[in-house]
């Protein structure tokens, strides 16, 4: 069965434009009415030194959320381990997922903006290193029973107690964001959940899920559809006057984004598959495409963050993807 959520993040309001979300507290509103309509999902961005007002305490603004909202679960899209020290990550993620009564999903990351990691002071040639040894102790801090000790390269930690204990056991759900075939490998060896991104043309996300659900075979790990989130960015159009407009948007949007896009993008928009760009009708049929390649957990990217665009997508889209009732 196909499922929907959301993905991406607030924008403060003095960066506020006419692309940008509407600030904190209309995302707030957005997630809410996510909530209301049956949305599964809403996966948080985290971004430093942007410049663009981008969320960067992604787990203090999921703890507001989770006061808001019932249903919905809450995860990160990702936390960056190598900036953060490990053990005070893993306190406040187990004190997330009691906040919302175990619906918070981990969401991991190494990294990728040198920006970043030069705005932090560390070597980018580090990441790898440094987002394994923080995984590292991260486990260790939810599944030791007990008092532990760790010594490593960049962290050392004498006879610590790490609490709270998350609600969810061992501990929420991992998800790791992967696009290479190696770490793609990796999260289905290593049992993260499968975080995919909102550049890959349609072929590529059906690639990665066929990748990811054959090396869990050779790992002997259960598969399930839901253990692979897919991130597509959301432009309806209702008449042909605005997807000449809607173009011109995702030309925007691949301008920005174009040097993270690497091999990811269509030569023209027009060819451009990632998008759910079109009428609804059209809209369905992409989904579909995404459903036959096993791609049925989708989280929508809407920049603007609009509840109307939310109401339609529910009222348009979604009932074409809700089982059908069995004959009475």
């Amino acid at each position: 069965m196909m499922r929907f959520g959301l993905f991406g993040g607030a924008r403060t309001k003095r960066s506020v434009g006419p692309d940008d979300s509407q600030g904190y507290d209309a995302f707030i509103d957005y997630v809410v009415e996510a909530d209301r309509l049956g949305f599964a999902h809403m996966f948080m961005v985290e971004h430093h030194f942007t410049g663009h007002g981008q969320v960067s305490a992604s787990m203090t603004l999921l703890a507001y959320l989770a006061a808001k909202t019932k249903n919905i679960r809450l995860g990160t899209a990702v936390v960056v381990l190598p900036w953060h020290n490990p053990v005070l990550i893993a306190e406040q993620a187990a004190t997330l997922d009691l906040l919302t009564g175990g619906r918070f999903d981990f969401g991991v990351g190494k990294g990728y903006r040198k920006a970043e990691f030069d705005g932090f002071c560390i070597p980018i040639d580090e990441a790898s290193d440094r987002f394994d040894e923080t995984m590292e102790i991260i486990r260790k801090a939810w599944t030791t029973e007990g008092r532990f000790s760790h010594h490593s390269k960049h962290w050392h930690y004498d006879n610590i107690l790490v609490e709270p204990e998350p609600l969810q056991r061992p501990h929420p759900p991992l998800w790791l964001a992967a696009g290479s075939p190696d770490s793609i490998k990796r999260a289905a060896r290593e049992g993260y959940n499968l975080l995919l991104d909102q550049l890959a043309q349609t072929d590529q996300i059906i690639q990665r899920i066929a990748l990811f659900k054959a090396e869990c075979a050779n790992v002997g790990r259960a598969y399930d559809a839901n253990m692979v989130a897919t991130a597509r960015p959301l432009q309806m159009i209702h008449s042909e006057a605005e997807r000449a407009q809607a173009y011109e948007t995702r030309k925007r949007v691949i301008g920005t984004i174009g040097d993270l896009a690497r091999d990811k993008l269509a030569d023209r928009v027009e060819d451009d598959t990632a998008a759910l760009l079109g009428t609804p009708d059209e809209v369905i049929t992409r989904l579909r495409e995404l459903e036959a390649g096993g791609a049925t957990n989708i989280l929508l990217v809407d920049p603007n963050a609009s509840i109307a665009n939310l109401r339609t997508f529910a009222r348009e889209v979604m009932p074409a993807f809700r089982p059908a009732r069995a004959a009475e």
